[in-house]
């Protein structure tokens, strides 16, 4: 006779109020410790992956903040990779902006001026800034 496995489940989740390393594996035995559980999480991104049988997300929320710390389940929009282009769109066109003058100023000996070398120092600073 098999018995017959209910079909696993993969819940992410964002925790809070890591400091270091041993919070992670703290947090990752408190959950291996439920039964139809197993748990990774991640110090580094602040999130743990936990592949559960029959458990709800409320229930692995409750025993990490039993051990103290903090757990969400991720927010994620659809609007965000838009909007993370959007704002790397507008660096990458200021910092153009910026540089071209850097550029053409240290090329061109006739837009070289008195002082050039500081205004090229401050655009080049706003660039990397």
């Amino acid at each position: 006779m098999t018995s017959l496995q209910p079909p696993t489940t993969v819940v992410n989740l964002d925790v809070q109020g890591m400091t270091c390393a041993s919070c992670a594996a703290r947090i990752e035995k408190k959950l291996n410790r439920m039964e139809g559980v197993s748990a990774t999480v991640n110090y580094a991104t602040e999130k743990a992956t936990v592949q559960v049988n029959d458990v709800e997300p409320a229930a692995l929320i409750a025993t990490i903040e039993q051990a103290g710390y903090g757990a969400t389940l991720p927010t994620e929009t659809a609007d965000e990779p838009q909007h993370e282009l959007d704002a790397l769109r507008r660096r990458l066109l200021v910092a153009t902006a910026l540089s071209v003058p850097v550029i053409a100023m240290s090329m061109v000996a006739v837009l070289q001026f008195p002082g050039w070398q500081w205004l090229s120092l401050l655009l080049s600073v706003a660039v990397v800034g």
